[in-house]
């Protein structure tokens, strides 16, 4: 679902898509706050949840709940059935060739980590370089950080542009001989823009460098096919798309994962313990020791079931309208700036004021029940990059409207006043 072209011009609204319906279906967004109906713009840090997936949440511990893989019990072999259900729809979801492919983790931090830690320690060493972007958020950028004192490799860093946009022909000229692994972001979570991902595959695999691709923001705005994508890894996290919180997908082709040695050691993970040695587990159980979060993996599956009742073509053309008609109502505003012009972008959009801090606005816009994200969002680099302390941010999902946009444009108003 690709949200870009033509951004500060709102055409007419999606009227195919009932949102109105969709709304129905999220119990959260029918509270008030301070008073005022609950406006959530705060999409970006995490998306609220469908029914459908708090049923599935109530449904495994009010009928299900047991430990998976190892019981013989009726509980435990429906528990362990719903689990492994739920990974073939993830791997559905994401085109991954086989479910082997599919590891559960608790997010999109641990997936990185993960592949840092496993992959990295294994196949890099000293002198050799990893590839970020300077728009990333922290996850992807601490963890090769470790990795790089680990093992005395080295981190290098593709610019991006005034609009928020990398630099391609900086990206190719890092390329070398050194390069051994590219991690970037698919979109980016402060600044809205989607990464030409295809193209940083494709330049790495010229040169057999593999690359992990960050899809946290990506996920619930875009469609994901792993095997168009080429990429080798994929990560993300099920809050941000509908799901529960604490579950993650690491997605890996198989070859790889298949040479990379246990990320953590304990039950599941193993074949065989004696004191002398230790046999591991098959793909996909090799990276996933003791109990996982079984009720999050459900409660995931539930998300994509409820995605994919969903006309996503309708669904994209709704977000565009919202990134459009917010981008031209809060252009408007004297003294806001947006941070984060790219021509193609999902709805995220960060802005700020000279003489107001981000956390001011966010504060004010919260007694009118606006919830936004003030701060530098983990994404440090990037508001170095713009020299600003910290942003605004208003990130959109399926469920809002322009309403609440126009009430987000009233709370920035107030806000201004109150600050004069």
């Amino acid at each position: 679902m690709k949200v870009a072209h033509d951004i500060a011009t709102p055409g007419p609204l999606a009227e195919a898509l009932d949102v109105s319906k969709i709304r129905a279906d999220f119990p959260i967004l029918k509270q008030k706050v301070h008073g005022k109906p609950l406006v959530y713009l705060d999409n970006g840090a995490t998306s609220q949840k469908p029914q459908i997936v708090i049923d599935a949440l109530n449904r495994y511990y009010s009928t299900e709940n047991s430990n998976i893989h190892r019981g013989v019990h009726f509980l435990s072999e429906r528990a362990t059935a719903g689990y492994e259900a739920a990974r073939q729809k993830i791997k559905s979801f994401v085109n991954a060739r086989s479910e082997q492919e599919i590891i559960f983790v608790r997010g999109t931090t641990e997936a990185i980590n993960l592949v840092a830690q496993s992959y990295g320690r294994t196949f890099l060493k000293k002198g050799d370089e990893i590839i970020v972007s300077a728009m990333e958020h922290h996850s992807n950028i601490v963890p090769w950080q470790m990795l790089c004192e680990q093992i005395g490799a080295r981190l290098r860093v593709i610019p991006i542009n005034h609009d928020g946009e990398l630099v391609l022909d900086e990206y190719r000229r890092l390329l070398g001989e050194k390069t051994k692994l590219v991690s970037v972001t698919h979109v980016s979570n402060a600044l809205g823009t989607i990464v030409p991902v295809k193209d940083i595959v494709r330049l790495a695999h010229e040169r057999n460098v593999p690359v992990l691709l960050d899809g946290a923001q990506a996920v619930p705005h875009l469609k994901v096919d792993v095997q168009e994508l080429a990429c080798d890894f994929y990560a993300f996290s099920g809050h941000k798309l509908f799901g529960p919180t604490g579950v993650g997908i690491l997605y890996g082709r198989s070859e790889l994962l298949d040479a990379m040695p246990p990320y953590q050691g304990g039950g599941d993970m193993i074949s065989l313990v004696t004191f002398e040695k230790t046999h591991y587990n098959v793909l996909p159980y090799k990276f996933e020791a003791g109990t996982p979060h079984i009720a999050g993996g459900i409660g995931l599956a539930a998300a994509i079931d409820y995605l994919a009742g969903l006309d996503w073509e309708r669904v994209a053309a709704h977000e565009h309208d919202l990134l459009a008609y917010a981008t031209s109502a809060l252009s408007s505003i004297e003294g806001l700036r947006i941070i984060g012009t790219a021509r193609e972008k999902v709805g995220v959009i960060s802005f700020v004021f000279d003489h107001v801090h981000a956390h001011d606005v966010g504060t004010i816009l919260d007694q009118e029940g606006v919830a936004v994200r003030a701060g530098h969002h983990c994404a440090m680099p990037v508001m170095q990059r713009f020299g600003v302390p910290a942003t605004t941010r208003a990130s959109f999902a399926l469920y809002n409207t322009r309403e609440e946009i126009d009430v987000l444009v009233r709370g920035i108003h107030r806000a201004l006043k109150v600050f004069k």
